[in-house]
C-alpha cells in the first residue's frame, strides 16, 4: 500500500510561487494516477490537477490553468505542483491522492472518489 506525504506548503504573498511535493513509499508512483486536490475552510474538496505517468498527460482545473505545473519524478518518486502567480483564493490544504484505476480518460479523475490513497495534506496560506 503507498503512503503519501506531502511538503512545500507555507505563507507566501500573492504574486508568489511555492512548490508542493508529494513522496511515496510502498508503491512506485509511476504505477498510478496522481492528482492534487485541495480544501479550504468551509468548502469542498476541488481538483486542481492530474497527471497520467504512461503517456504523461496532464489535466488541470480552470483555476489552476496557465499558473500551476504538475509533474513527476521517477528517480526521486514523487509527484510535484510547482504553483505560480497564487492568490488569495488560492489559500488552501492541498492533498495528493493516487489513483490504482488508471485505464480511464485523464479527465475522469476529477473527482476525489476515484482516488485510493491520501496523503495528509500541507498549508498553502496566500497573503493580499
Amino acid at each position: 500500500q503507498v503512503q503519501l506525504v506531502e511538503s512545500g506548503g507555507g505563507l507566501v504573498q500573492a504574486g508568489g510561487s511555492l512548490r508542493l511535493s508529494c513522496a511515496a513509499s510502498g508503491g512506485t508512483l509511476s504505477s498510478y494516477v496522481m492528482g492534487w486536490f485541495r480544501q479550504a475552510p468551509g468548502k469542498e474538496r476541488e481538483f486542481v490537477a492530474v497527471i497520467k505517468w504512461s503517456g504523461s498527460s496532464t489535466y488541470y482545473a480552470d483555476s489552476a490553468k496557465g499558473r500551476f505545473t504538475i509533474s513527476g519524478d521517477n528517480a526521486e518518486n514523487t509527484v510535484y505542483l510547482q504553483m505560480n502567480s497564487l492568490k488569495p483564493e488560492d489559500t488552501a490544504v492541498y492533498y495528493c491522492a493516487a489513483s490504482n484505476r488508471i485505464s480511464y480518460g485523464i479527465t475522469w479523475y476529477q473527482q476525489g472518489k476515484k482516488y485510493d490513497y491520501w496523503g495528509q495534506g500541507t498549508q498553502v496560506t496566500v497573503s493580499s
